[in-house]
């Protein structure tokens, strides 16, 4: 697969609203296959919901959605917010990366990269003084994508089932 030199990054816009619905509910599916117990299944609805909410997002102050284009396609996407104190994170204001999704025919090629580089320096812009992300256990190439790029463990995240099933 040829390298990422024909894509280039920029902000979404309602145009891209379908494709990074497409993407956010491939997102939901995805984590849903690490980890059936705890995260939510799609459904018929969830690529137009998820294209809806990031759509209702795109006007907002403190939120970046970026798309990787690719000859006016977006084939992957970004959604971060910059947020204040959030005592219940034990946290401090930060950008909050929430989503990076490339679509699949397009990973392996520095894509993933580019997003969260730029989605970074959008950030950084923004004056936060720190970026944090949450990735799923079983999700290692973004570990090693986020970990390459300067992120550290910070959390671990743990679930029990209380319906007596442990595993």
């Amino acid at each position: 697969m040829s390298a990422a030199s024909d894509v280039t990054i920029r902000p979404a816009t309602h145009a891209d609203v379908p494709v990074i619905g497409r993407l956010g509910a491939l997102l939901v599916r995805t984590h849903y296959e690490f980890d059936p117990k705890r995260f939510i299944a799609a459904t018929p609805r969830t690529e137009q919901g998820y294209g809806s909410f990031l759509g209702s997002q795109l006007e907002e102050r403190d939120v970046i959605i970026l798309v990787a284009d690719q000859q006016g396609v977006a084939v992957g996407y970004t959604y971060a917010s910059v947020e204040g104190y959030d005592y219940m994170s034990l946290r401090g204001p930060a950008g909050v990366l929430h989503d990076i999704v490339v679509d699949p025919s397009h990973q392996g090629r520095g894509i993933g990269r580019m997003l969260l580089e730029a989605t970074v320096a959008a950030l950084h812009k923004r004056d936060v003084p720190r970026v944090v992300l949450a990735t799923a256990t079983h999700n290692a190439p973004a570990q090693r994508l986020f970990a390459s790029a300067g992120f550290r463990p910070t959390m671990i995240e743990m679930t029990r089932e209380l319906n007596g099933d442990a595993g």
